[in-house]
């Protein structure tokens, strides 16, 4: 399978937990899907039709810090300005909070789109992962060929809540999935695990019933203790894929 493979950097990152929004705002240690499909909409210059694109994604950093940032929290008002006859509409306060966020972050992300190259060669928009300020450059961007295997390794990537049935590595977590633009903004949500740690599938919990599993990976990754690097494909619309490719 040919895949675009794009790998960027950038200094700071941070992906907010919809349902935070005040005092504290945690960051995802790996980002959303509804952040890749923007990011790559970001670079067509347009939306995308989802169905179909496939998507894998790494993501390191260095550190994490809190930063102090403050909101304008906006309502509406009654009386008058001070010292006038004018009417206030809105009034508003500052709300300081924290933000948690990824120091030094480099991204890989796989596309099943490599006709999308040119694309990524000339972004139509600034080249960003997360918040607006959080600037990114394209370091590498290349097509390859992924490959299956009966054993890889998976680390600093996001993998479905299957893989949570055949090993306790990895953190359970709901992410925003997909925003439908064309139905006011309409959010949907999925499991995944965020597996920051290495694990090797030759250590994965298999039960009788489970075929015989293979994996994509990708042959230009670093290869440790003999294995290569495992690749997970997910979707934004429809049902997700398996990490595990059924041999």
């Amino acid at each position: 399978m040919e895949v675009l493979k794009i790998t960027a950097e950038g200094i700071t990152t941070s992906f907010r937990y919809p349902h935070f929004m005040q005092g504290v705002h945690p960051t995802f240690r790996m980002p959303p899907p509804t952040t890749i499909y923007g990011h790559i909409c970001s670079a067509l210059g347009q939306w995308f039709n989802p169905a179909g694109v496939k998507f894998g994604v790494q993501l390191t950093y260095k550190g994490v810090c809190e930063d102090l940032e403050h909101i304008h929290v906006v309502g509406p008002a009654t009386g008058r300005l001070p010292g006038t006859e004018i009417k206030k509409r809105l009034e508003g306060r500052v709300n300081p909070f924290r933000r948690e966020i990824l120091l030094h972050p480099r991204l890989t992300l796989y596309i099943n789109r490599p006709q999308w190259r040119d694309y990524f060669l000339h972004p139509r928009y600034t080249v960003v992962l997360g918040r607006s300020q959080d600037l990114f450059t394209y370091r590498r961007i290349e097509v390859v060929s992924l490959e299956e295997r009966e054993n890889a390794y998976f680390e600093s990537t996001l993998a479905p809540y299957s893989l949570a049935r055949h090993t306790g590595a990895g953190r359970v977590v709901t992410m925003p999935r997909f925003i439908d633009y064309k139905r006011g903004r309409e959010p949907s949500f999925g499991r995944y695990v965020i597996l920051e740690r290495r694990v090797h599938t030759r250590n994965f919990l298999l039960f009788s019933e489970d075929p015989e599993p293979r994996y994509l990976i990708d042959p230009t990754g670093p290869v440790i203790n003999g294995d290569p690097l495992g690749v997970i494909l997910h979707t934004w619309i429809g049902e997700d894929d398996s990490f595990i490719k059924l041999a």
